[in-house]
């Protein structure tokens, strides 16, 4: 069976390096799409958005620190230490600044803007960063949602954002302070959100048992108790902003940046060493400010240092007393028995798994591509074919999911049967349904999903295959085993969970539902391949130009430069855009949309609308996130398949994309909950209870 059919076909070895040209993703275009968009969709909202920046940097910066006399802004800074830290402190500062000031005007009005620059930056981080770090600290999934953005903030290099930024905010202060604020925010979130769960519960309760309402519970004993970790945040910031003074510069904001900029590029030692000690000064100055006082050890290389070593996990830079002692006991148990029930009901979750994966080498499609055909046009016409889930012309990646989520499930079941409890964690009854149910959905929407319709009239119809229909009467098997199994599957969570309504849950998946409905209304495929692009008029200009440049073999150069502007504008203006609803596509927008509304739906017994019951929270959850896998696997899939078999010049598009991203949303609202839970847990002392309970059952007279 030929898996790499492209490859095959054009006689490229899979060993082959060039083998990655034919299947290039294509992210590059999804985002491109994505910034044309909202550059001529969405100006207004981006002047909205830049305009907090642009009016602070305006008014704080330029006409204000770099226009009044540098006495006050040096007096200005002692006042501000002396108050926040201690005369000390204050009068360091104050000498640190008159140095920046004596080294020359045009020095001091570098170093007013850094100033600026910095705290405008810093503030609006603490605009930002305080109250999203408190709800994260206080809705688990909020921070669930927020976690995975904070990763990508600090593990993908300022380099690859900051050019959206240019391309939408221009070169200069506004969109170096918006990179900045985007580089240098993460810690604060993450101290905000760890100081605010590291305050101790018993305090917490006790409050609240006094009749304290739930803002005088944050303001009166969660931030007081959490200030170490706040402030411990906020420096971290603070030395980030500094450090990404340089990127600043290269994006054209103003500074000592810029003057340590250009004494590189021109190589000036005079200019390095004097702006070098400025940058240094004022760096110092503002890391003295905002340190608590016992951290003042420790010089200012060695911080920033540890900043960046630790901008991944600024937990780490807490003091150890700052930090919450747990107390490690050992327990001896054993998970409880699997039930003859609850075997039954795994033994037909395998059964419908195994089912599944075994229908994917059997007939999806023939005669045509299902959903190959869009991308490639050999697909549509395949008269007397047959292909499997597993081949390019066939199933393609529906059914490498299909396969790869049945046989988890077969797995899930083997462990759960052999070893209930001391498997992978989710190798049990959620994990299961969850790829069971996500498996349900990519089985029905290769049923129900739009075939190619052809742009020839020999296109044919490619039919439903004995396979395709096998694997959804697998999937909904194992589906609906699995559901049952979790109902009564003895599960209980490692700690009691919160008694209130998680809101938080159903404003995540409800915004993943609207992320869903903008993705439908998205572009899921974009068609700029030759026969698309090249209308009868433009055939008719290409052939006269060409036969123009045979007449007249002198003009032939600028003939060809016309023949080339005009196969771009017919690149640029004659794409086909085919988006979720369209009848000329697949229609996966329209039906993920659905599985997101239902997903909503889902959410609100997942949250406690219909009881707090913690195991039901837990069953709800399990679909919730089933729903969520089984979209993104859909939209998965679309994207793979064309990576695999299109032809050049037809790429996916960015609704594919939101649509996956949106599944994974739905995932992550729920796995606060899911996280929680492992099989229930016999201890010894609770069996040697049961047997004395027992024998002096047996003991007593009748």
């Amino acid at each position: 069976m030929i898996f790499l059919a492209q490859a095959a076909e054009e006689g490229t070895s899979i060993w082959d390096n060039l083998i990655l040209d034919e299947f290039e993703i294509p992210f590059g275009a999804w985002i491109d799409q994505t910034v044309d968009w909202i550059a001529t969709k969405l100006e207004t909202l981006l002047d909205v958005v830049a305009w907090p920046f642009s009016f602070l940097i305006d008014n704080i910066v330029d006409r204000f620190l770099a226009e009044i006399s540098w006495i006050w802004v040096v007096l200005g800074m002692f006042v501000i230490a002396s108050l926040v830290r201690n005369i000390k402190v204050g009068a360091f500062v104050a000498l640190a600044l008159t140095i920046c000031g004596l080294l020359g005007n045009a020095y001091w009005i570098e170093t007013a803007k850094t100033l600026g620059f910095i705290g405008v930056a810093v503030l609006l981080c603490v605009i930002i960063g305080i109250p999203v770090g408190v709800l994260c600290g206080r809705v688990d999934s909020a921070w669930q949602i927020v976690r995975p953005m904070l990763d990508a903030m600090q593990v993908v290099h300022s380099f690859v954002y900051m050019l959206p930024f240019i391309f939408f905010f221009g070169i200069g202060e506004v969109s170096a302070t918006m990179v900045t604020m985007v580089f240098a925010l993460p810690p604060l979130i993450r101290l905000t959100n760890l100081g605010i769960r590291q305050v101790p519960e018993d305090v917490v309760e006790a409050s609240r048992a006094y009749g304290a309402t739930e803002f005088r519970v944050l303001t009166d004993v969660q931030l007081p108790l959490a200030r170490p970790a706040i402030m411990t945040g906020l420096n971290q910031t603070l030395l980030l902003a500094i450090s990404m003074l340089g990127i600043a510069a290269i994006m054209g904001a103003g500074g000592l940046g810029r003057l340590l900029f250009r004494a590189l590029s021109n190589q000036d030692v005079a200019l390095a060493t004097s702006g070098g000690l400025a940058f240094f000064l004022v760096a110092v100055v503002l890391d003295r400010i905002s340190q608590r006082e016992e951290t003042d050890a420790g010089n200012l290389f060695h911080r920033i240092r540890r900043a960046w070593a630790h901008r991944t996990d600024p937990e780490a830079l807490i003091p150890d007393e700052d930090k919450a002692r747990v107390v490690v006991t050992r327990e001896v148990f054993s998970h409880a028995a699997v039930s003859a029930r609850e075997r039954t009901l795994m033994l037909i979750a395998g059964t419908g798994g195994l089912l599944a994966a075994i229908s994917t080498f059997l007939t999806w499609t023939s005669d045509a591509g299902r959903f190959s055909g869009y991308g490639r046009r050999v697909d549509e016409n395949l008269a007397g074919q047959v292909f499997s889930g597993l081949s390019a012309s066939g199933g393609s990646w529906f059914g490498f999911i299909v396969l790869g989520l049945g046989l988890f499930v077969v797995a899930a079941v083997i462990v759960a049967l052999v070893a209930p409890g001391r498997g992978p964690r989710w190798m049990a009854a959620d994990g299961a349904t969850i790829a069971a149910i996500a498996m349900l959905l990519v089985t029905l929407v290769h049923l129900l999903a739009r075939a190619v319709p052809g742009s020839s009239a020999e296109a044919l119809d490619p039919g439903t295959g004995i396979g395709v229909i096998l694997a959804f009467i697998g999937s909904a098997v194992a589906s609906i085993g699995t559901v049952m199994w979790t109902r009564i599957a003895p599960h209980a969570p490692l700690r009691p969970l919160r008694a209130n309504i998680a809101w938080g849950r159903i404003v995540g998946v409800s915004v993943a539902s609207v992320v869903l409905l903008i993705a439908a209304l998205s572009g899921w495929t974009f068609d700029r391949r030759g026969d698309v692009v090249i209308t009868p008029e433009l055939q008719a200009e290409i052939d006269r130009l060409t036969q123009e440049a045979i007449d007249n073999p002198a003009n032939a150069g600028p003939i060809a430069a016309e023949l080339s502007a005009a196969m771009a504008t017919a690149q640029r203006e004659n794409v086909q855009v085919t988006d979720g609803f369209s009848s000329d596509g697949p229609r996966l927008g329209l039906w993920t949309l659905i599985f997101g509304v239902t997903a909503t739906a889902l959410a609100l017994p997942a949250a406690g609308v219909y009881g707090r019951d913690e195991n039901k929270l837990w069953f709800w959850c399990s679909v919730t996130a089933g729903v969520g896998v089984g979209i993104a696997s859909i939209a998965l899939a679309w994207i793979l398949t064309h990576v695999r078999s299109a032809d050049p010049n037809y790429v996916t598009g960015i609704g594919s994309f939101l649509a996956m991203t949106a599944g994974f949303f739905i995932v992550a609202a729920t796995m606060n909950v899911l996280k929680e839970f492992r099989r229930a847990k016999v201890y010894e002392d609770d069996e040697a209870a049961d047997a004395i309970v027992a024998e002096e059952a047996a003991m007593a007279p009748a």
